[in-house]
């Protein structure tokens, strides 16, 4: 059974994402999102919530499973007996950063191998980041990540003004 992992932040996962699970989905006999937990970043969506997310997103593709992970990536791989790393390019501007990420790994184990799939067109000038900017400031993210992630999207904007204008108000009233 060849086992593939799809690592990565998935703050939020975008179109894109989804595009290289679906494909990769069928290059693999199982399939496993790794949603990183990186302990250096401060994600907009906690670790559970974009496991959450994810396993919402790929309910219905049988060979796809989302688990959380810390640590290096080659050991994650190793504990899930896969044999390979599915990386996604989204334009030639990636292409140095995941070689030297696929050139590390395969330093690190030269059993784990690394496959990269270029995004749809569509998809590549996308990123989490530039989706939590534009959520950030009220705009339309409907392009850019399914309909669930908008909705989670919207809640944290309303948490997150919510706290900050009992910040404000905090500070207001001293």
């Amino acid at each position: 059974m060849r086992i593939g992992v799809y690592p990565g932040s998935f703050d939020p996962a975008t179109y894109g994402h989804l595009d290289i699970i679906i494909r990769s989905a069928k290059l693999v006999d199982h399939l496993i999102v790794g949603v990183l937990n990186n302990v250096q970043k401060s994600p907009l969506f906690t670790t559970e919530e974009r496991v959450k997310i994810l396993q919402e997103l790929t309910y219905d593709l049988d060979n796809v499973e989302v688990q959380s992970f810390k640590g290096l990536l080659v050991d994650f791989v190793k504990m899930q007996n896969a044999s390979v790393i599915i990386r996604g390019f989204r334009a030639i501007s990636d292409y140095e950063y995941e070689i030297q990420l696929a050139q590390t790994n395969y330093s690190l184990d030269s059993n784990i191998e690394t496959m990269f799939l270029v995004t749809k067109n569509e998809y590549s000038f996308l990123s989490s980041s530039i989706v939590k900017e534009v959520a950030r400031y009220g705009g339309n993210t409907s392009k850019m990540v399914p309909p669930l992630v908008v909705r989670y999207l919207n809640e944290k904007n309303i948490e997150l003004n919510l706290e900050e204008n009992i910040k404000i108000n905090t500070l207001g009233g001293e």
